[in-house]
């Protein structure tokens, strides 16, 4: 229980159902859905909606999204893969033809076919039971009459905004006067809002063909992009088959590559051979880092596009590859850092929510870097994605760039389950960090025994491009024994991403929600 006497949160108990988004007005919209009868399904793209409005630099229509779904009495969770393509005239040679050697964040080459909203209809469509038109009208509103800035968001906004005054069209839908606008005051997207509409009548036509779409490729196309208008008419999402690994007596779940989720799985799977519980601070932070390392350096040789996929997914989680990667850390030195071969952002939302029923959700969206790659649409209102910036220009690189190929992905939604029933629905935000913040979180839950809420608000650190970084909330004691053990230590002047997550506990008939205090949102429940 947490000391009430210093400032923090205290996590949301329920008996009926639960959300936790990184918005209040997402929490309330996914509520409202809840008590007028809607599914978890319906909430969590109803919430999607919202903070694709009202977390503009986090997410928005012009991202992917993923998700882990468990239906009440499913034995494992339906995975969702939202996430879109490179044109279909993305050859490499045509790139390296013209002198390029990567894919700037900013170009329209980095914008892959956005597959959130058809994610959103896909699962409406299969498993909703309420109608788009009604999942979507909180966010309508809030596009068109307006919603009020909230700190975190603002944050964000200002730290991006001379990026978007740099285009046009983003200047014109997201700036006022030309600067981020401040906490507090009311801001409206009505192009977006205009798009929306679109989409709640028309469904994914209504985003994929017609005027939206050829407001994409026409604004793209003038910027260079191979874009066409068959490239977002031929945008599916995908089930796929998640992968899992056992950890402490619970089956951890991910979506399987092109997402990372693989990484989080490899992790856990190193500390298995360890007591994490017992170790003191020092110790359990020098080995998430190590473990981060070894899983990392493989995620990026190996996690790309699964027809491209170099190693199988079966061998990378099995005990003798981990046993192979254990041997090479050492708890009283720090080992060679990874050769990070990817950009790096921290701009993404996760919700998680579980309805009367028992069904659970875990959702997480983004747009990669913070507004993406900055490419708005003119007359619709979409900031497009900078996914592509993953592909590569190297032939022996799973990560080539190629036709209606898939990058890989950071954001990956989470599923913990014991006996083949939900336990708990979760995700952590913070781009590359979130592999290893799912390890710690678990970790931090099954080992040390911290509650829901302390776990989400654990200190965080992340062994990332050569560093050993680290949040305010560890103690200098513990970054100078990093140092120590020759740790490069990078201390973060600003949060590692963010969490949201349900505990489900079905003899107690209880649900536990934490919402992570590094966003503005909250966790809510009945």
């Amino acid at each position: 229980m947490r000391d009430f006497t210093k400032p923090g949160r205290s996590a949301v108990h329920a008996v009926d159902c639960a959300v936790a988004t990184s918005h209040p007005l997402a929490s309330v919209a996914a509520m409202d859905v809840l008590g007028a009868g809607g599914n978890a399904v319906d909430a969590a793209i109803a919430a999607a909606a919202v903070l694709c409005v009202v977390e503009p630099a986090m997410t928005g229509i012009g991202g992917d999204a993923f998700a882990l779904y468990m239906p009440a009495g499913a034995a494992e969770p339906l995975a969702i893969n939202g996430s879109g393509r490179a044109p279909a005239a993305a050859d490499p040679a045509w790139y390296r033809e013209r002198g390029l050697d990567a894919i700037a964040q900013g170009s329209a080459h980095a914008v892959t076919v956005p597959g959130a909203v058809a994610a959103w209809c896909r699962l409406v469509e299969d498993h909703g039971t309420r109608s788009l038109a009604e999942l979507l009208a909180p966010a309508i509103r809030y596009a068109e009459e307006g919603y009020p800035v909230a700190p975190r968001v603002a944050w964000d906004w200002g730290r991006e905004a001379p990026r978007l005054a740099g285009d046009p069209w983003a200047s014109r839908h997201l700036l006022v006067d030309g600067a981020a606008p401040r906490v507090g005051t009311r801001h409206s997207q009505p192009a977006l809002g205009a798009t929306l509409r679109r989409i709640a009548a028309q469904g994914r036509a209504g985003f994929y063909e017609g005027e939206v779409a050829a407001d994409l490729v026409a604004r793209l196309r003038e910027l260079g992009g191979l874009h066409t208008e068959e490239d977002f008419a031929r945008e599916a999402p995908d089930y796929v088959t998640p992968i899992r690994t056992g950890y402490r007596g619970f089956d951890v779940w991910e979506c399987p590559p092109n997402g990372q989720g693989v990484a989080a799985l490899l992790i856990l799977n190193l500390l298995s051979g360890f007591d994490p519980g017992t170790l003191d601070e020092a110790d359990r932070v020098h080995l998430h880092a190590e473990a981060t390392k070894q899983a990392y350096h493989n995620r990026d040789l190996l996690v790309c596009d699964p027809e491209c996929l170099p190693l199988p997914v079966e061998t990378i989680l099995s005990d003798r590859f981990a046993d192979g990667l254990r041997r090479r850390i050492s708890m009283d030195r720090a080992g060679v850092p990874a050769p990070w071969d990817a950009t790096e952002h921290r701009d993404t939302i996760c919700l998680s929510v579980v309805d009367r029923d028992g069904n659970a959700i875990s959702w997480i969206q983004s747009l990669f870097h913070a507004f993406g790659s900055g490419i708005a649409g003119p007359r619709s209102g979409v900031m497009l994605q900078s996914r592509g910036t993953s592909f590569r220009l190297l032939d022996d690189h799973p990560n080539l760039i190629g036709p209606r190929k898939r990058p890989m992905h950071t954001i990956i939604p989470g599923m913990l389950t014991r006996g083949g029933r939900a336990v708990m629905p979760f995700g952590v935000m913070g781009g590359h960090y979130q592999a290893a913040g799912h390890a710690a979180l678990v970790s931090a839950l099954l080992d040390r025994g911290l509650d829901l809420q302390e776990a989400v608000d654990a200190p965080r650190s992340f062994a990332f491009g050569g560093e050993l970084q680290l949040e305010a909330g560890i103690d200098a004691a513990i970054a100078a024994e990093m140092e120590r053990r020759g740790h490069r230590i990078h201390r973060l002047d600003g949060p590692t991403g963010g969490a949201q997550a349900i505990w489900i506990d079905r003899d107690a008939g209880l649900l536990t929600a934490a919402s992570d205090p590094r966003k503005d949102g909250c966790a809510l429940g009945r």
